[in-house]
Parts: C-alpha cells; structure tokens; sequence
C-alpha cells in the first residue's frame, strides 16, 4: 500500500519548501493526484524525485532539462544513477559543455578584473 501525503509532508520529508514542490509541479516535474478540493496528495515514490530534482539544479541543469531527463536516474542505494536512457547521456554532455564554456567565461572576467584592480591598486600606492 502506498503511503499519501499532503504537500506539508512531503516538504517535512524533503527539506524543501512548499512554494518550490508546487513550482516543480507548475514545470511538469512533479505530478501529484488533485484531490476534489483542490489538495495535492503525494506518494512516496515522490521523496525520491525530489531528491533527484535538487541533484540535478544542484548540477547545473535547468528544469526543462530535469523535466525531459528525469525518468532516466533511479536511486542505488544512496547514489543516484542512470536507467540508461541514451537522451540522459546526451543532455549531460551538453549542460556540461554548457558549463565548461561559462567557466571559461568567467575565468576570462576574472583575469581583466585582475589587471583593472592591479592597476588601480598600483595607482592608490602611488599617490
């Protein structure tokens, strides 16, 4: 029998507020029952897609991105792994690259704001 709960519970269980399951839910990655009035009733099937949900922002990754990857990880013992889905491989190697390319970016930010504030620092010594 699957236990149910209400959105209060599944945030007590997850750490996450209640504000941010109902926009999980607003962007498809979460899909709990609607009951006649109005309530959300989750199972606890859902603690574990939450989980995955954190993990996955927490790497970098967009919601669209969750939304179309997130029934290819399944839990292995505390290890979140991949159900082989070849698109979940595909999209990692993507938002990866994606991130490779920002770092270089700020990396490149980062030495023209060393030179702009040794300079200055050179200049305050001075005077």
């Amino acid at each position: 029998m699957k236990v149910k709960m209400r959105i209060g519970d599944l945030a007590h269980e997850t750490g996450v507020n209640k504000r941010l399951l109902r926009y999980y839910e607003e962007q498809g990655l979460l899909k709990p029952v609607r009951l006649g009035n109005g309530y959300r009733e989750y199972t606890e099937a859902d603690i574990p897609t939450v989980r995955h949900i954190r993990a996955l922002l927490a790497a970098g990754l967009s919601t669209t991105v969750i939304a179309r990857v997130l029934h290819c990880v399944h839990d292995d013992g505390e290890l979140m792994v991949s159900s082989g889905c070849p698109a979940f491989i595909e999209d990692l190697r993507r938002e990866r690259a994606h991130i490779a390319e920002m770092i270089a970016q700020l990396q490149s930010s980062q030495k023209v704001l060393d030179t702009i504030l040794d300079a200055a620092l050179q200049e305050a010594s001075r005077g």
